[in-house]
C-alpha cells in the first residue's frame, strides 16, 4: 500500500506542474501513475517483542540462598549437580508440543554474509555468518541471539535499525566485528522441534565451535549478545561454558515462568523444567565477563533481582534510567563494539562505566546506512546501486520502479525511485529545464552526475489528505537521451532520504548503451 499512496499522491501532484511541458512539448510524463503490486511481503518474526509480564509474580529483593528456599524444588535440583553444565547435561526435556517451521532462509547479500550450516547434536543448523575479509588475519566475531520466541534466521541483521528499537544487531558488523546469527533447532527447516530455553543453549555453545572453526576467526575473541529472550538464551550459555570471551545481554529475565508461558512447548507441570530454563539459579556458574543491561522501564525488576541472588564477580549489571526493553539497544550495541574491538590482549579486558553508558545513551541517533546490490538495466547502460531489501519492477517498458518490501515507519521502507527517460529532444537543455523547474518552486542546481552533466531538483508538495510528501529528481544528459531518477519519499524523511539517494546518484555510472 505503501508504493501506491506514494505514486497516487506523486501522480496527482505532476498533474498541476507544467514543468515539462514548459521545457518540450513531449507527451509522455515521468510522474504518470503506474501500480506496482503494492504487496509486501511478510517479514519473518525478528524478534520485536514486549517486554515480561510479571503481573503474577511476588516482588521480592531477598538474597540467592532466600530464592531457592522459596522454591524447594529448584534449590534441590542445583544442589544435586557440581555445575549448570553438569545439569543440563543430564536433564531431558520433554515436550508438551512438537513445533517447528519451515520459514525459508533468504539469501544474504554478497560479499557481507555467507549462508552455512553448522553442525549441532540435532544436524545441521542453517546460520549467516560475516564473509572473509579475506586479509589473511584472524579476526573478533560475536555470536548476535535475536530476541522473541522464534528460532529461524531471515532478513532482519539488514533491515532498518531504528535507532529507539534496533534488534538487528548490526552495530557490530558495520563497526567491523564479524558477526554470526545463528538458527536453532526446529526453525527454517532445522531438525529437530523449539524447545524453549533448553536445546537452544546447546546450539549456541555448537555455534561457538563453528566459528572457531573458521581460518579469519580468531577463537579467543568470540563473544556472545543477545536481546530479551535472545538475551535469556545468552545468559544460560554463559552459564554453561566458558568459552565465550564476553556476554552482553539486553533484557535477560531471571524465572521464565513468569514471562511469555503461552510460548513454552515443555511440560510445564514438572517445575525442574522450569528450573533448567532460569538463569537466577545457576548465576554461580558464570565464568566469562557477563554484562547484563536493561531500561528501567523494561524488565529492570529481573536484573536486579539476579543482582541480588549472587555475588559473582563476573557478571556486571546495569540499569538505564529514561529508557525501556528496547531503547538501549541501538547505542549500547555501539559501544560494546568498540569494547570488542579495543579488547586485544591474551585475556579479556573489557570493563564498562555507568558514565560511558550514559554518554552513548545521551548520543544523537546515528543516520544508518543500509547495505546496498548493484543493478543493471542493460537497455540503458546503466548500472546503480540501491538498498538490498529493494525490488525492481520493470512491468512498465516506459518507468521502472524500486522500492522496499516493507513498509515500516522509516526512510529506506517508505521511500519510491523510479527511473525513466527522454529524448534529446523532448528537453532541450539543462538550463531550460532548470528554470522552468525553480518556477514551480523547485530548488535547482546544475551538477554533474557519472561525469555527465545533470541537474538536480527538489520540492514539497502535499497530497490530497493533506500528506506533505518530499520530491527529489536528478536529469543525467548522456550521449542520446536523459536519464531521469526521481525519488519519492514522505517528508518527515527528507534529511535521511536524501543522504540515500545521494549514495545511490554517486554509484551511477553508464555503458556503451548510454
Amino acid at each position: 500500500m505503501k508504493a501506491i499512496s506514494i505514486r497516487k499522491a506523486f501522480a496527482l501532484f505532476l498533474t498541476t506542474a507544467t514543468i515539462f511541458a514548459t521545457a518540450s512539448c513531449a507527451s509522455s510524463q515521468p510522474g504518470e501513475s503506474k501500480s506496482p503490486s503494492g504487496e509486501s511481503a511478510s517479514r519473518q518474526s525478528s524478534g520485536e517483542e514486549s517486554s515480561g509480564d510479571e503481573s503474577a509474580r511476588e516482588q521480592s529483593s531477598s538474597p540467592k540462598k532466600n530464592l531457592l528456599m522459596n522454591n524447594a524444588s529448584a534449590q534441590a535440583l542445583v544442589e544435586s549437580y557440581g555445575s549448570f553444565a553438569e545439569a543440563h547435561d543430564a536433564f531431558t526435556t520433554t515436550l508438551a508440543r512438537q513445533e517447528n517451521d519451515s520459514d525459508t532462509v533468504p539469501e544474504p547479500p554478497e560479499g557481507l554474509f555467507d549462508l552455512v550450516s553448522y553442525s549441532s547434536k540435532v544436524g545441521d543448523l542453517a546460520a549467516y555468518v560475516s564473509s572473509d575479509p579475506g586479509d589473511g588475519e584472524k579476526h573478533p566475531l560475536i555470536i548476535w541471539v535475536v530476541g522473541g520466541w522464534g528460532n529461524g534466521i531471515d532478513d532482519f541483521p539488514w533491515c532498518y535499525p531504528a535507532w529507539d528499537n534496533d534488534q538487528t544487531g548490526s552495530a557490530f558488523w558495520q563497526a567491523g566485528v564479524l558477526t554470526m546469527y545463528p538458527s536453532f533447532r526446529g526453525g527454517n527447516g532445522n531438525p529437530g522441534h523449539y524447545e524453549a530455553l533448553f536445546g537452544e543453549v546447546d546450539d549456541i555453545v555448537s555455534a561457538y565451535e563453528y566459528a572457531a572453526s573458521l581460518p579469519y576467526v580468531d577463537p579467543d575473541r568470540i563473544y556472545l549478545g543477545g536481546h530479551s529472550t535472545g538475551a535469556t538464551r545468552a545468559l544460560l550459555a554463559s552459564e554453561y561454558t566458558d568459552k565465550f570471551r564476553a556476554v552482553f545481554c539486553y533484557g535477560a529475565v531471571d524465572e521464565v515462568k513468569y514471562h511469555n508461558n503461552s510460548q513454552f512447548t515443555f511440560d510445564t507441570e514438572n517445575e525442574d523444567e522450569f528450573t533448567m530454563r532460569s538463569p537466577i539459579h545457576w548465576l554461580d556458574n558464570v565464568k566469562s565477563p557477563t554484562f547484563l543491561i536493561e531500561g528501567r522501564d523494561g524488565n529492570s525488576e529481573n536484573l536486579e533481582r539476579m543482582q541480588q541472588a549472587t555475588d559473582n564477580e563476573n557478571i556486571h549489571g546495569y540499569v538505564i534510567e529514561g529508557a525501556d526493553h528496547f531503547s538501549t539497544l541501538a547505542p549500547l550495541t555501539r559501544l560494546a563494539a568498540e569494547k570488542i574491538l579495543a579488547d586485544t590482549g591474551e585475556s579479556c579486558s573489557i570493563s564498562i562505566t555507568q558514565d560511558e553508558l550514559d554518554a552513548a545513551m545521551a548520543k544523537e541517533p546515528e543516520v544508518p546506512v543500509p547495505v546496498m546490490t548493484s543493478r543493471t538495466i542493460d537497455s540503458l547502460g546503466l548500472t546503480f546501486s540501491c538498498p538490498y531489501l529493494w525490488m525492481l519492477d520493470d512491468s512498465d517498458a516506459e518507468e521502472l520502479s524500486l522500492y522496499s518490501r516493507y513498509e515500516d515507519d522509516n526512510a529506506w521502507d517508505m521511500s519510491v525511485l523510479y527511473i525513466d527517460t527522454y529524448s534529446l529532444a523532448d528537453i532541450p537543455d539543462l538550463a531550460g529545464l532548470g528554470e522552468s523547474l525553480a518556477a514551480e518552486a523547485y530548488e535547482t542546481a546544475q551538477t554533474t552526475i557519472a561525469g555527465l552533466p545533470a541537474l538536480d531538483a527538489a520540492t514539497t508538495f502535499q497530497g490530497d489528505d493533506g500528506t506533505l510528501y518530499y520530491q527529489h529528481y536528478a536529469f543525467i544528459q548522456t550521449d542520446s537521451r536523459y536519464v531521469n531518477f526521481s525519488f519519492v519519499t514522505f517528508e518527515d524523511f527528507k534529511e535521511e532520504s536524501d543522504l540515500l539517494f545521494q549514495s545511490i546518484l554517486d554509484s551511477v555510472s553508464f555503458g556503451s548503451a548510454q
